[in-house]
């Protein structure tokens, strides 16, 4: 008696295309819309939709330019030391309605920090419209709102996150630079940082500024 060996049959279905039609559709909505909504956002929360002070650049020498300012109201508090987040919170809660009139005021860029000996400061920019139509007052004591002059700066830009190593080296660069120049510095370094901390950093735009007499280019 002979045994008889049958092989195994593999059966391979094809989905229809009726039916690859119909999950395609799911699946591309899926993958798109998140990625259209994160787009979104980004876009929204981003440098680009900021506003940002207007100024005329006089000069301009590779990284290093020479720049007039027009007379800016700013939001401003102290700082401790290199601490920024309890100094950014006080300014934003300002902003977000933590003032006299609970009145919603509009993010702007940069964020900008004095490092003047006496007092470390640091300010958020009003938008022009409502610094045009009368600000708030602050709710507390910890918020000042003040003036910044019309003045010239030379600046200078620079990359990655804030630190104070980054920020030193830029400081060096731009006081050799005027140095070079034989322009005198009227004013301790002012940093001015455009993004928000979810920037990727090699896209951030960071900026030192030293005042310098207006007479000079």
């Amino acid at each position: 008696m002979g045994i008889r060996w049958k092989p195994n049959r593999v059966h391979i279905h094809f989905m229809k295309p009726s039916l690859i039609a119909r999950y395609k559709l799911p699946i591309v909505l899926a993958i798109a819309l998140p990625t259209a909504l994160c787009g979104f956002w980004l876009v929204n929360t981003s440098r680009a939709a900021t506003e940002t002070p207007e100024y005329k650049a006089s000069r301009v020498d590779g990284k290093f330019e020479i720049r007039d300012y027009p007379e800016l109201t700013v939001a401003s508090t102290t700082m401790e030391g290199e601490e920024m987040n309890r100094s950014f919170r006080q300014l934003f809660k300002f902003i977000t309605g933590g003032n006299a009139g609970a009145q919603k005021i509009e993010m702007t860029s940069p964020v900008l920090i004095d490092t003047a000996k006496d007092k470390k400061t640091m300010s958020f920019i009003m938008p022009k419209k409502t610094a045009d139509h009368g600000l708030p007052k602050p709710a507390t004591d910890n918020v000042t709102l003040e003036r910044m002059a019309a003045a010239r700066y030379a600046v200078l830009r620079f990359d990655g996150a804030r630190s104070a190593e980054h920020e030193k080296a830029a400081t060096e660069k731009l006081a050799a630079w005027l140095a070079a120049q034989k322009i005198a510095a009227k004013s301790d370094p002012l940093f001015a940082y455009y993004d928000p901390p979810w920037t990727p950093i090699f896209l951030r735009r960071n900026e030192v500024m030293i005042r310098i007499d207006a007479s000079q280019e």
